[in-house]
């Protein structure tokens, strides 16, 4: 009974997962943008320090997970499915489509599905 108590008070709520999903999407941008030089030519050659610059964008990415995650809470644990992407953000620069299911129990986060772009599994 005691340990089923001390999940119950340690599901991730929203906000928790929120802050969780905040900094997940900053790792992604930065690699899918920054490290596989995702950007267009002319962007990179204009933006000095693209790692930085998604960085500095955590507190609007944040915010943007909160509205395109659903949580569905069972009481011990709860699951977080957070659909994001495939919106033009410039004619040459498409935000790639992802769809992560998270499972959140005693306060930590596990991811146990990513489908990108197409429904591929990664």
């Amino acid at each position: 009974m005691g340990a089923g108590a001390a999940l119950v008070v340690t599901n991730p709520s929203m906000a928790d997962y929120q802050q969780h999903a905040g900094a997940q999407l900053v790792q992604l941008a930065t690699e899918e943008l920054c490290d596989r030089q995702g950007l267009p030519m002319v962007l990179r050659l204009w933006i000095r320090d693209c790692p930085r610059l998604i960085a500095d964008q955590r507190g609007a990415l944040t915010a943007l997970a909160a509205q395109v995650t659903r949580r569905r809470s069972f009481g011990l644990f709860s699951v977080f499915t957070t659909q994001l992407g495939g919106q033009d953000l410039l004619p040459s620069l498409r935000l790639p489509g992802y769809t992560v299911t998270t499972i959140g129990i005693a306060g930590q986060f596990l991811t146990v599905q990513t489908k990108a772009d197409g429904g591929k599994l990664e």
